[in-house]
């Protein structure tokens, strides 16, 4: 091996070996005793990670590798290949922080991890929506139902922008005019922000406030402003997620509605 690729290697493996922080998004069995994982990390974004021995009775990881609770994990690669696309979870333990989701707050925080899986490429990091990703967690923990919407509006959002499919919201995406207070605009997935031609759609004041409080990182601002959309944003937010999805099924949000459905019909 030259000298160059020795360097890169030694590299690589140092890398897998520092500890991250992460999230587990879902997991399935991978043999009787093991489990395949999707962690979303704030230093590497989406990675797969194999936990052997996980399903053990035994397992130190039993009690750690949960939904919603912050980790720190430490990452080897399969068979020592630095190209693998699966790797080796060497450990991992609990990193503290806020309550977990719990009860009916479970779902929208499912929706969440379901929203990563399908739109995160692996290997991408993005820190800031890892960080929002904590945040809108912590939040859901704390809130009633009521207060979940404007909680899963901001985040859509910020994962939008993350991912570079969100049009600037400050302005009219064809002709490129500032947008007006007390007019009506509309999302739409392949012409951007658009004069609203049905309905009051949603004010111009509004989008310039989601506007600003992106661009300034502005977590509480986001929530106001989500709050004040409506359910107008959480339309044009939706019809934007399946457009970029591929698919106008998300499994979480079909699961929320026919709990609410069931709900409704009970006496």
């Amino acid at each position: 091996m030259s000298a160059p690729a020795a360097a890169r290697r030694a590299g690589a493996r140092r890398a897998a070996a520092a500890p991250l922080a992460a999230y587990v998004l879902h997991h399935y069995d991978w043999s009787e005793s093991s489990l395949v994982l999707e962690l979303f990390t704030r230093e590497r974004g989406r990675l797969a990670a194999v936990a052997k021995g996980a399903k053990r009775p035994y397992s130190q990881l039993r009690g750690v590798l949960l939904p919603f609770q912050r980790l720190q994990v430490t990452l080897g690669r399969a068979a020592d290949d630095a190209q693998a696309e699966v790797h080796l979870l060497r450990g991992a333990e609990w990193a503290g922080g806020a309550a977990m989701p719990g009860g009916a707050a479970l779902l929208p925080g499912f929706y969440l991890n379901e929203l990563l899986l399908r739109l995160l490429a692996r290997e991408d990091p993005h820190p800031a929506l890892f960080d929002a990703y904590a945040h809108a967690l912590t939040l859901l923990a704390a809130a009633d139902e009521a207060g979940w919407q404007p909680v899963l509006r901001a985040f859509e959002l910020r994962l939008l922008r993350e991912t570079g499919v969100l049009p600037e919201l400050a302005r009219v995406t064809l002709t490129q005019q500032p947008l007006r207070a007390g007019s009506g605009y509309t999302l739409q997935p392949e012409a951007g922000v658009c004069a609203s031609s049905s309905g009051p759609g949603i004010d111009g004041a509004v989008l310039l406030a989601l506007h600003a409080a992106l661009d300034a990182d502005d977590a509480a601002a986001l929530q106001a402003a989500c709050a004040a959309a409506g359910p107008a944003l959480r339309g044009v937010l939706r019809a934007l997620l399946h457009y970029h999805l591929g698919s106008p099924v998300m499994r979480t949000r079909q699961l929320m509605a026919d709990v609410h459905r069931l709900l409704d019909r009970s006496p």
